[in-house]
Formats: structure tokens, C-alpha cells, sequence
């Protein structure tokens, strides 16, 4: 839907304009006119090839995303109340949290595991661990959008020299044509046609561009509540069922505690 719609209606214009230059009296040759889009695309020349599979990729990368990006799959609506009522009925034991999060397999669910794990940690470390485990998962929402952005940097580059192979040939043309002097049209035509894939790389890269930053914006948002939520998570469970063992009382030098010692010293002497 990106470029073979732009590419449709900029046919389409082409096509009008021809027709009311005819219709005016102009002379007009009938291979210049563009009739669909398939025609347009071959008046493009050889660079319209790599425009038209950069175009394909996008389509797919971006129909991809939108999949993927749903939040229903990145944040399920049911997932922490879930993780709250087994964490509730397991106490200590977090096995069974950590398989749960395991089974879900959502972005959010990773996340929470490596919580649940360390939840004996201090926070600190604990809130170190969290942030890894989210840089991991933000690299797989993200994955493919450095390809979106490459597409809408190079799809003007390739348009542009499509359109100086066509202006070297077009002159080519001129210069060896011993019927080319004072003929503009010859000239004029292979212009006509070279601009052509400057107008379909920019046809490809607005809105690729546009798509890049859309994508974007929704896992800024998805990313956002993630943080959230494992906020309030770490909160909430930060310092719950923590066993760390009390410090050892300091000894004396035969072995005793200082309370014990402190107690046996403390005893008066009795005759």
C-alpha cells in the first residue's frame, strides 16, 4: 500500500495531464502517455527494480510490527492479576511464578521472571537485573526498524540516481544524434523519463518514514506501562519473603558471645 498506491495516483496525473495536452492540440506521442501503474514503473528504468523490492520490504516489516506490536501480546490484559494469585498461593516457593511467566511468553512475562528469581536481592541489584532483562526485551520490539529507517534514508539516494542515469542517457542521446539539433523534444523526453524514479523513491520514503515514527511511538508507549507496572512490581515484592540470616553475634576469644560473657561477668561472687 505504500509506493504501488503513490505510484497509482501519481500515474493517474500523469495520465489526466496527458490527456488534457492532447485534448488542447498539443502533439503529443503516444508512448510518453502513461497508461496504468505497470507502465509507469518500466518508464521508470532499471533503478525502479530495487525502489519496488525496498517497497515490498517495507509492507512487510511494517505488517510485521503491527502484528507483533499489539498489546495484547507485548502486555496480556490478565497477566498480572494471574501472577499475583499464584505468587499468593505459592509463599516462598516461586517456582511455580516463574513457569507461569515461562508459559505466558509475552514481552512483560520475561521480564517479570528475571524479577521473580531475584527477588531475595537487594533492590538495587535487584532493580539492575530488572533493567537488563528490559533492554533485552526493547531490542526484540524493535527488531526490524533500523531496516524502515535504511529503506527511507536510501529510497530518495536511489530515485535520484535513477534520474542521473536517465538525464547521462538523455544527452547521450542528444549529443549523438546528428537529427537532435534545435529538437528540444528529444531532450525533453528523456528528462520526462528519468524523473520518473525520483518521484517514486520520495513516493517510498514519506511514508516509510512516517511508519518508522509510528512504530516508534507505540513501543515508547508499550514500553512506558512495562515500566510501570515492574515499578509497582518491585514495590510490592521487593522485600517480601526475604530469608537472609541474621547477623552472627560477635564472639570473645574463648568462643562465647559477648552476651554470654557479659552475663557470666555480670554474676556476683559468692563466698
Amino acid at each position: 500500500m505504500m509506493i504501488p498506491g503513490a505510484v497509482a495516483i501519481c500515474a493517474s496525473i500523469l495520465a489526466q495531464a496527458d490527456t488534457g495536452s492532447t485534448a488542447s492540440g498539443e502533439s503529443a506521442n503516444m508512448s510518453l502517455q502513461v497508461q496504468s501503474v505497470w507502465d509507469f514503473v518500466l518508464k521508470g528504468g532499471p533503478m525502479m527494480v530495487p525502489i519496488l523490492l525496498c517497497s515490498l520490504i517495507a509492507m512487510a516489516v511494517v505488517a510485521e510490527r503491527m502484528m507483533t506490536l499489539r498489546r495484547s501480546s507485548v502486555i496480556p490484559p490478565k497477566f498480572r492479576d494471574g501472577l499475583e494469585n499464584v505468587l499468593a498461593e505459592d509463599g516462598l516457593n516461586r517456582d511455580d511464578a516463574i513457569e507461569y511467566c515461562r508459559k505466558n511468553g509475552s514481552c512483560v512475562a520475561s521480564i517479570f521472571a528475571t524479577a521473580i528469581k531475584r527477588l531475595d536481592e537487594p533492590v538495587e541489584l535487584l532493580e539492575k537485573h530488572i533493567t537488563d532483562a528490559g533492554e533485552r526485551e526493547v531490542l526484540k520490539l524493535r527488531r526490524y526498524l533500523r531496516l524502515l529507517m535504511v529503506i527511507g534514508a536510501i529510497a530518495p539516494l536511489m530515485g535520484l540516481l535513477g534520474t542521473i542515469f536517465g538525464m547521462i542517457e538523455a544527452f547521450q542521446t542528444v549529443a549523438t544524434s546528428g537529427e537532435a539539433l534545435g529538437k528540444t523534444e528529444l531532450l525533453a523526453k528523456g528528462i520526462y523519463e528519468a524523473m520518473i524514479t525520483t518521484a517514486a523513491g520520495l513516493l517510498l520514503a514519506i511514508p516509510v518514514l512516517v511508519a518508522y515514527h509510528g512504530v516508534s511511538a507505540k513501543i515508547d508507549s508499550l514500553v512506558l506501562e512495562i515500566d510501570l507496572m515492574t515499578v509497582d512490581f518491585i514495590e510490592t515484592h521487593g522485600r517480601s519473603g526475604s530469608t537472609r540470616p541474621s547477623d552472627p553475634e560477635p564472639t570473645g576469644q574463648n568462643g562465647q558471645s559477648q552476651k554470654e560473657s557479659s552475663e557470666v561477668h555480670s554474676e556476683p561472687v559468692t563466698a
